[in-house]
């Protein structure tokens, strides 16, 4: 488990403001029903981003996340896995994710990735990110691989397993953001996932925060505030120089 129900996202360095957010429940093309949080922001920068959670699915955290990006101009939208399993439910700390991860697929994950793809571009036609993070660090990158047309793919600390086998495939840009004290993946694990992309010819981006613990990316871990702050500066200029250069194509 990545953030217990009581943790909260760090706030990013463009504290604007959101124009509005709330439940939403969007319909995968296998007919699923899932639930999502959307935020938008008051002053768009024109992109957007689908948050991927970790094993437990759409719980606070990530609807807090969906503001925190929405606050730094970006229309976010965080989604649940579990649709196919366990309905639109609550996923607080009462939710048995363990047993529902197992029964997850990697294709599920794209159908409702797809879902809320088209639901941002429907309301903005811009650049669509994924952000994940643990598991859906991992699913992130795999779908930078897929037929979504995403301009980039963002993971913390992500499960190298998820993409292994679709490295080839990869046609976005991957952004990996790495806790040097990861107890979920050794950093031997991440340099053979790394060296697999660059032999491929792939373009990625890695940065690991030496020491910090799976999960550092929490406002409530004071002595990784520096490093919560880099991460979120290099997310806004992955994204930032993804979209101008997909601009200037």
């Amino acid at each position: 488990m990545c953030h217990t129900t009581d943790s909260r996202p760090p706030a990013g360095p463009i504290a604007g403001q959101v124009a509005d957010h709330g439940p939403v429940e969007l319909a995968s093309e296998d007919g699923n029903r899932f639930a999502a949080y959307r935020a938008a922001p008051a002053a768009p920068n024109g992109r957007s981003v689908i948050l991927l959670p970790d094993v437990r699915g759409l719980h606070p955290f990530y609807r807090d996340l969906a503001l925190r990006f929405a606050e730094a101009g970006f229309l976010a939208v965080a989604v649940d896995y579990y649709g196919r399993t366990a309905g639109v439910g609550e996923r607080d700390d009462s939710f048995d994710w363990k047993s529902h991860y197992p029964r997850l697929q990697p294709e599920q994950v794209r159908a409702d990735a797809a879902a809320a793809a088209a639901f941002l571009r429907w309301e903005s036609p811009g650049p669509v990110f994924t952000v994940g993070f643990c598991a859906g660090g991992g699913q992130s990158w795999r779908l930078a691989a897929s037929d979504l047309g995403l301009a980039g793919a963002i993971g913390f600390y992500g499960l190298p397993n998820l993409v292994e086998d679709v490295v080839d495939d990869l046609s976005a840009p991957l952004l990996l953001l790495l806790a040097g004290e990861d107890v979920a993946t050794s950093q031997e694990e991440f340099g053979l996932l790394t060296a697999r992309i660059d032999a491929a010819g792939k373009e990625q981006e890695t940065y690991v925060y030496e020491g910090a613990p799976h999960s550092f990316f929490d406002r409530s871990f004071g002595e990784w505030r520096q490093a919560c702050e880099d991460a979120w500066l290099r997310i806004l200029d992955f994204t930032e120089r993804v979209s101008a250069r997909k601009a200037s194509a």
